[in-house]
């Protein structure tokens, strides 16, 4: 083999999370810190040691007062701990608006795009090769907050506000984010200049986690300290809420959470043998059966939950909560105005997969939450609930959506059948989009005329981001849409055997000649693609414009209105 030739397969740390890897004086510098102080580095494997995760999945940013940190609303895949100086954050509705400057993933131009379309057609999975030693691949495009551009305030116009906390060395923040995949619930901000952070990603928290007691604790401790506070704010139930009362509510609550976090795996064994025989919610974890006392308010904080009730021997879906959502506020309230002590259910509760629930005791609801509670929020019981989903959907079409858990897609790929008439132009679209690669797949499970295709759906909890070691697979910091880098994808398939609907596709990489790409062993790399929504395409989703009968929509499927309406 040619000393100046470079091996193809990429590794994890190919590219360190900054430009560089720490060095031992940073890494001490962290290792240091009150959360770090009591990890073990012997407790970590040999191939994964500790001061390499800090060294690589780290790195030190500095930033000036007024400085936007992190933007409310943006998708976190990080915490931060305070090295030097002060931040301040506001957790307020409005905290993500007006701050910030929006971020944005790079699009083709026009002229680009024209010369894409009328491009030689390309080998199958091209992909670029680095072929000398010291030559590097880009990582993913920067986002708005690695560069420091997400914005400057006025200090002054926070410090006094409701909302606002302050934080110093060498507490944390973004734990709650980078941890559940979900929003940023702050806008956090530099209270002083020459504020230093150290930004831990979501592969080196997630692996610290993993092999350290100590750290695991320390950090669950603060996500439940702070989550439920955070969570509740959060809530619309709870906007008419003092804080001095909301901080209450928080002291008295649990975290519960039922199901399997790592329930893809036996889900996609079940389900083809399983689906539409009405055994996939038996296997569903019981959280509230019907008929049993109702001892509190329980709140979704993350995850699916499925709400049936008994019919003849069997259970039959009437309804399906997702974050935000509540369970058991219409019987307390009606217990509360008819003066009754118990509250008994009509309805199950059940977790689809994985779910985090808070549960609130009653007497709290009963006094803090009921009064002044808007009507908008009453006479919406379950039973009444479930009436209107069935005149919006048939009962087939709610078992279909919520037995094969596609509730969790945000922009699944439906595609009417009675409209589809195999012409493959959306396929053929996708291709021209993608270097002449399609992303996406032609079939799906169906019920009637509907079909969900096997494409990427950007999931609301997208799992397949779970395991990646190197967070090629990643969402986009402010549209939430799920992409794969394919400079740092190490075609390890983690994602594509986690994604619970079979959506993404490991796939044998060519040069510019056709020749199958491979290692310095001679094995023949492979990398993870999927459907990434036509993110950098000024026209959105070729799929869709593609389509001349408009048979084909991507939409997210607890919009029940919205697709039935388009399915007729």
């Amino acid at each position: 083999m040619d000393p100046e030739l470079r091996d193809e397969r990429n590794q994890r740390w190919d590219e360190p999370f900054g430009e560089e890897p720490l060095d031992e004086e940073a890494i001490a510098r962290i290792l240091a810190l009150p959360a770090f102080a009591g990890v073990n580095a012997g407790d970590f494997p040999d191939w994964l040691p500790l001061d390499q995760i800090i060294a690589n999945d780290g790195r030190i940013r500095r930033f000036n007062r007024g400085e936007v940190i992190i933007r409310k609303g943006d998708y976190g895949n990080s915490l931060f701990a305070i090295l030097e100086g002060k931040v301040i954050g506001l957790s307020s509705p409005a905290a993500g608006a007006g701050y910030t400057k929006p971020g944005s993933r790079s699009r083709k131009s026009w002229s680009r795009s024209l010369r894409q379309l009328l491009a030689r057609r390309k080998p199958a999975e091209y992909r670029k090769t680095r072929r000398k030693a010291g030559s590097r691949w880009k990582a993913r495009a920067p986002q708005a907050s690695d560069l420091g551009e997400l914005g400057k305030v006025d200090i002054e116009t926070l410090e006094g506000q409701d909302s606002a906390f302050t934080l110093q060395a060498p507490e944390m923040f973004g734990e709650l984010a980078a941890l559940t995949r979900s929003l940023r619930s702050a806008s956090v901000f530099a209270f002083q200049d020459d504020t230093v952070l150290f930004e831990l990603r979501w592969q080196g928290l997630r692996d610290i986690r993993n092999w350290s007691e100590h750290f695991r604790q320390r950090i669950d401790t603060l996500y439940h300290e702070r989550g439920l506070l955070t969570r509740l704010q959060e809530c619309p139930v709870f906007d008419h809420v003092s804080r001095d009362k909301l901080h209450e509510i928080a002291r008295q609550s649990l975290f519960e959470t039922y199901g399997n976090f790592d329930w893809t795996h036996r889900f996609k064994r079940e389900i083809a043998r399983q689906a539409g025989t009405g055994h996939v919610i038996e296997h569903e974890p019981l959280i509230c059966e019907e008929g049993n006392h109702l001892d509190g308010l329980l709140l979704i904080n993350s995850g699916f939950a499925r709400v049936s009730e008994r019919i003849d021997h069997g259970e039959r879906t009437v309804s399906h909560l997702s974050r935000n959502d509540t369970f058991g506020l219409d019987e307390i309230a009606a217990s509360e105005k008819n003066g009754a002590g118990g509250m008994t259910l009509n309805v199950s509760l059940r977790a689809i997969g994985y779910v985090d629930v808070i549960r609130i005791p009653t007497h709290l609801i009963r006094s803090h939450v009921l009064p002044g509670l808007p009507a908008k929020f009453l006479n919406k019981g379950l039973s009444s609930e479930a009436e209107g989903r069935q005149e919006e959907m048939r009962q087939g079409m709610m078992d279909f959506v919520v037995d094969h858990r596609f509730i969790n897609g945000e922009n699944a790929m439906v595609i009417n059948l009675d409209r589809c008439v195999g012409c493959d132009d959306c396929v053929r679209a996708c291709a021209t989009a993608h270097d002449y690669n399609p992303r996406f797949v032609r079939h799906g499970y169906s019920f009637e005329n509907a079909m969900i295709a096997n494409a990427c759906m950007h999931c609301t909890d997208p799992v397949c981001l779970i395991g990646c070691p190197t967070g090629a697979i990643h969402r986009t910091e402010n549209t939430g849409v799920v992409v794969i880098d394919d400079s740092i994808c190490i075609g390890c398939a983690t994602c594509a055997n986690s994604c619970p609907y079979n959506n993404i596709r490991m796939v044998d990489i060519r040069d510019e000649t056709g020749a199958l790409v491979r290692d310095n062993d001679g094995q023949v790399i492979s990398r993870a693609t999927k459907c990434d929504f036509c993110s950098d395409q000024l026209t959105g989703p070729a799929c869709v414009q593609a389509c001349p009968h408009d048979a084909l929509t991507r939409t997210n499927i607890r919009d029940t209105e919205k697709l039935l309406k388009w399915l007729g």
